[in-house]
């Protein structure tokens, strides 16, 4: 299943500001990748949603190589101009239809992305496809049903602006989703910013 088209048409519109709007919440990030980095080290990456490419950039000295994927050509355009690093590729994927050949990646990384599209367990299913068994899943999610009433006040009027939230989660609710479809939560940190940050590390369940 494909993004709709408006959920494109929104980050499409929005690339050019995405990295202003996140660095507020700089700390938090920072602190992501010092997760990140020992997970991903002398690994083969997919990043999916990976809009401008900050987490790809930031971790791929770590990492054996990174393919960086998003389903908006704009965001991509974005990521590739100030991409420096020959291990580092940027790609248009729809997250639900990948190209890679089963069990191609060590780590799957979708960050802030499995609350924003429509049957975010469909994604999961092509993760698990594409992942390796042993592989790790990273899919640090906004937890938006843990806001303090500014964060509800936030929310409502990105909502207004168009922002794509389809699914609502306090941090167990999210990990309860994964579970539930097949993933074994290793790790979980709920990191502060301006909407809680849940960090997750995943492995496959056994069926």
């Amino acid at each position: 299943m494909c993004l709709k088209r408006e959920h494109k048409n929104f980050w499409d519109k929005n690339a050019g500001g995405y990295d202003r709007f996140m660095r507020k919440d700089r700390a938090a990030y920072e602190k992501m990748y010092e997760l990140i980095r020992p997970v991903v080290k002398a690994k083969t990456v997919l990043e999916l949603a990976t809009g401008t490419g900050s987490i790809a950039k930031h971790i791929v000295n770590a990492a054996a190589h990174i393919e960086a994927t998003d389903a908006s050509p704009e965001m991509i355009a974005e990521a590739k101009r100030d991409n420096r690093s020959a291990k580092l590729h940027f790609s248009v994927q729809d997250m639900f239809r990948l190209p890679y050949a089963d069990q191609s990646f060590d780590v799957v990384i979708v960050s802030n992305a499995l609350h924003i599209v429509p049957q975010p367990e469909k994604a999961l299913a092509e993760i698990r496809r594409v992942l390796k068994d042993g592989g790790v899943l990273i899919a640090p999610t906004l937890t938006h049903a843990e806001n303090s009433f500014t964060g509800k006040v936030r929310a409502f009027f990105m909502k207004l602006a168009g922002f794509p939230l389809h699914s609502r989660w306090a941090s167990e609710e999210y990990l309860r989703f994964l579970r539930q479809n097949g993933w074994t939560v290793r790790k979980s940190v709920v990191l502060k910013a301006s909407f809680p940050l849940t960090y997750t590390e995943c492995v496959k369940s056994e069926v």
